[in-house]
């Protein structure tokens, strides 16, 4: 095969590679334009008519402009409406639902509960509790969860020579109260588990046990009701 031949086909190999590697490279770019053109079409040629004939003749030639304009105000609108029906009319009608709920006998009853319960362990409050702590309690000797609130030296904490840490521990299964118990800081543990993970544990009375530091799996809960297989 002549030498010219085999040269020519590896330049147009090159030149083709070459242009797919381009269109690859302004496809997306091409697209882009594209849609907004069609959107800026869409919105701003739909509502550029309505106030077109009152401006002046020499801004009339600026379709594009107006149409850029036009699409950026209807869409500011529709989010302003989102906005309003989000943070106006859901909040009126979220009350309302809310005082029919109070007005239930019995109903209102379990949604208090449970509301107390979302607040309490909702994304603000949860920042409250900095860590989970293992402390002895009520007695020596018994140990119960709790979480870390301060470890700031207030007056309280000026009046005895230990340093201690303000710690709140939930009663089980209603964590919405508790003990603000102070401990010294020697005989407080603390714990690897995530502020949801104690939570988790309080909640469901110790059934879900968080997994240990270093372990792959969750802990084997056993029915202490069942007796355990013999080897």
């Amino acid at each position: 095969m002549p030498l010219a031949f085999l040269m020519n086909k590896g330049l147009l190999t090159s030149v083709r590679n070459a242009f797919l590697s381009g269109l690859l490279l302004l496809a997306p770019l091409a697209i882009t334009v594209w849609v907004f053109g069609k959107i800026l079409n869409l919105v701003g040629g739909s509502f550029r008519p309505l106030f077109e004939p009152y401006l002046p003749r020499s801004w009339q030639s600026l379709a594009l402009l107006w149409d850029v304009l036009t699409t950026i105000a209807v869409l500011l609108i529709i989010t302003a409406l989102g906005y309003l029906s989000r943070y106006v009319f859901g909040q009126y009608f979220g009350g309302l639902a809310e005082r029919f709920i109070q007005s239930i006998p019995g109903v209102n009853t379990v949604y208090n509960t449970v509301k107390q319960i979302v607040d309490t362990f909702s994304s603000q409050h949860r920042n409250l509790f900095s860590k989970v702590v293992l402390v002895e309690y009520p007695r020596k000797g018994s140990y119960t969860i709790g979480f870390i609130t301060n470890k700031v030296r207030g007056e309280a904490q000026s009046k005895v020579d230990d340093e201690l840490w303000s710690v709140f521990v939930p009663t089980v299964p209603n964590p919405t109260s508790g003990f603000l118990l102070m401990f010294p800081k020697q005989d407080i543990v603390e714990l690897e588990m995530s502020v949801g993970d104690g939570m988790k544990l309080i909640l469901s009375g110790g059934a879900v046990m968080p997994s240990p530091p270093g372990s792959r799996g969750p802990v084997a809960v056993q029915n202490p009701s069942r007796p355990s297989a013999m080897p």
